[in-house]
């Protein structure tokens, strides 16, 4: 239960600290859930159940079943690490002394973790609906001006996501008694009975992903938000939504499987070539790097369709590869902003002469955010692509533009923000601080990139399962 319960304590223990000890404090606190992750994963067998803490209660039908298995676990892990990353990268920021924004950081990681920890429907939908509140007020208390109204939209969209979640959830737990996993996994549906129910989870996952056409809050939320509240909504946040269709959507619904496949596929196709487009016309690097991060996530849900072990296993690696490069492009974004107070790019121009160590850590993460080989965005869209084209080769086709389409955003914002005529402005080269966190993901991305079997071992057991539930009930 550590693994939950460290970052409630450090989210409490944020509030009375003295100022001059919060960010070394919050740095600690973060690096000890890794500690304590990686001590799990070391002591874990993949095709295993960790149990974590079980009651079989009687309130309204809740078995309070917490957990994990290889899949929750690889999630875990990314969580801790992204929030370590997140906190290590905002510095030097002022807001990392500040004790309701450091609180309001691992809350938010432990809703995350109480999401992929859960083994019960209704807590599941319980920390799903507080990872909101630490995300929304990180917006409300440190966003950019003109907020309101933007946050007032993400509000709107999320919350109808929620009812709509709730609405499957009470569905399906009329068919039942009791909300676990495997009790609700057992039950046999018919196609339309199993079609209402899916129908409520793709609404929430997709406006979560998001997906197209569910996607306009996601940009101007971005960005408003402070950065570290942009790099947990992109990063952190959405996968809960592409854990969700993993852990709660396909076993739970494999009858109407067939009815709602190729829906996700197009749009997500959709959203592939749509963000790519948008994000090679914006001014704005957020804005860029928002609608790129729309882009890959169109991707990873079609691949999400595609049932197999080869395609489940690319959506995971590929999970965790946006989340990290997520994080290193938004870090470039605030680098930027920090120093020059804007970030548009036909203001920019030139900070490679006067910043060679930043130049080098953005053409890194760039790199790693177009899927070169030895990265393990590589690895993700071969395998996600491959899959697709498989299945139905124009679809396949159409979602491989993102390989072409990512190089020219990418490589268009690199060239007019760090090269071309110089300017007269001033721009200090990184901090430690920030070199540390851009080497570290880019270590891992190389790793997951040269030995992706490090990942694949701990998560094919769950996605075997997965697979097994789907085809066995949608013959």
């Amino acid at each position: 239960m550590e693994l939950l319960i460290l970052p409630l304590v450090f989210s409490l223990v944020s509030l009375v600290i003295p100022k001059n000890a919060r960010k070394l404090v919050a740095l600690l606190g973060a690096l000890t859930s890794i500690v304590f992750a990686v001590v799990h994963w070391a002591n874990f067998q993949p095709d295993s159940f960790m149990e974590l803490y079980a009651n079989d209660g009687n309130l309204f039908k809740m078995s309070f079943r917490i957990g994990y298995d290889g899949l929750s676990l690889a999630m875990v892990l990314l969580t801790n690490i992204v929030t370590f990353l997140i906190l290590l990268g905002n510095y030097e920021n002022p807001t990392a002394s500040n004790r309701l924004f450091n609180s309001m950081v691992f809350l938010m990681q432990f809703a995350l973790l109480g999401s992929f920890l859960s083994f019960d429907l209704i807590l599941f939908y319980i920390f799903w609906e507080m990872a909101l509140i630490p995300v929304f007020l990180l917006a409300y208390w440190f966003g950019e001006k003109d907020r309101k109204k933007v946050l007032i939209t993400f509000f709107l969209y999320t919350f109808i996501g929620s009812l709509a979640m709730l609405f499957s959830i009470f569905y399906i737990g009329s068919l039942s008694s009791s909300y676990d996993h495997e009790v609700l996994v057992s039950i046999e549906m018919d196609v339309k009975t199993a079609w209402i129910v899916a129908f409520g989870f793709l609404v929430a996952f997709g406006v979560k992903m998001p997906l197209f056409p569910f996607h306009t809050w996601q940009a101007p939320t971005y960005t408003k938000s402070p950065m570290a509240g942009t790099m947990l909504l992109s990063a952190l946040m959405l996968k809960m939504a592409l854990y969700g269709v993993l852990r709660w959507l396909l076993p739970l619904t494999p009858e109407a499987y067939h009815c709602y496949k190729y829906l996700v596929i197009i749009l997500g196709a959709i959203g592939v070539v749509y963000g790519a487009i948008i994000a090679i016309k914006q001014d704005d690097l957020k804005k860029v790097f928002a609608y790129a991060s729309l882009s890959h996530v169109g991707l990873i849900a079609a691949g999400l369709m595609i049932v197999s072990i080869d395609a489940f296993s690319g959506v995971v690696i590929q999970m965790v590869n946006h989340a990290l490069v997520a994080v290193g492009l938004f870090l470039v974004a605030d680098v930027i902003e920090r120093r020059l107070g804007r970030r548009n790019i036909s203001e920019l121009g030139g900070i490679a002469v006067r910043a060679p160590k930043f130049a080098f850590w953005f053409t890194v993460i760039g790199f790693a955010s177009i899927s070169i080989p030895f990265s393990s965005g590589f690895i993700g869209e071969f395998l996600l692509i491959k899959e697709i084209l498989l299945d139905n080769i124009w679809l396949g086709i159409l979602v491989g533009t993102n390989l072409v389409f990512g190089c020219v955003y990418v490589f268009r914002a690199y060239q007019l923000s760090m090269n071309g005529k110089k300017s007269s402005f001033e721009f200090n080269d990184l901090t430690l601080s920030e070199i540390i966190t851009f080497a570290v993901l880019a270590l891992i991305i190389v790793v997951l990139g040269v030995y992706p079997q490090l990942l694949f071992d701990l998560v094919k057991p769950s996605l075997d399962t997965i697979v097994s539930i789907i085809k066995d009930s949608s013959i």
